[in-house]
């Protein structure tokens, strides 16, 4: 629903700009540029993706070696339970919750910090696309640029492409 208002703004706020622009004596060219590509198609952002899985592959491989001692810990403590006085069994309980709460904090930390860097990379790349698509716009002299997601254009609308390859340059 949310993208749906989205793209509804989108358009009317484009419609608008056309319409201001045809006032003022000119066409009205707009164009489009859809971002998510940029993140994800261009060699900037694949180079980042990894950067990123370098940098995070080491915290990934010890969050599932600390969850591969969980899981054995609460099988063994399920299997002999039964068999375990009140104070052992008390012990191991409170062995197995230590446990899977430091697996919890170091999960939500490493997401936590993944989603940072990938936001960081992602900057990084907007940033330098937000200067190109200046200069791609003024080279073919476009009034309006609209970022993000768009119900529909002409395929000559969009600049992405030309985007992603001066990111690639």
């Amino acid at each position: 629903m949310l993208n749906k208002r989205r793209a509804a703004l989108a358009l009317s706020l484009g419609l608008l700009a056309a319409g201001a622009a045809q006032a003022q004596g000119g066409p009205g060219r707009i164009a489009v540029v859809t971002t998510e590509r940029l993140y994800t198609d261009s060699r900037m952002a694949k180079a980042a993706d990894a950067r990123i899985a370098a940098e995070f592959s080491g915290r990934d491989k010890a969050n599932q070696e600390m969850l591969g001692r969980l899981k054995k810990l609460t099988d063994k403590f399920e299997l002999d339970a039964p068999a375990l006085a009140d104070v052992e069994r008390t012990r191991r309980v409170r062995e197995v919750l230590d446990l899977e709460k430091e697996v919890q904090r170091k999960q939500l930390a490493f997401r936590d910090d993944l989603v940072h860097r990938r936001t960081e990379e992602r900057a990084r790349i907007a940033e330098r696309a937000a200067v190109l698509i200046g200069q791609v716009a003024q080279q073919e002299k476009i009034d309006i640029v609209l970022i993000r997601d768009v119900m529909w254009t002409r395929p000559g609308n969009d600049i992405t492409d030309k985007i992603i390859r001066q990111l690639d340059k």
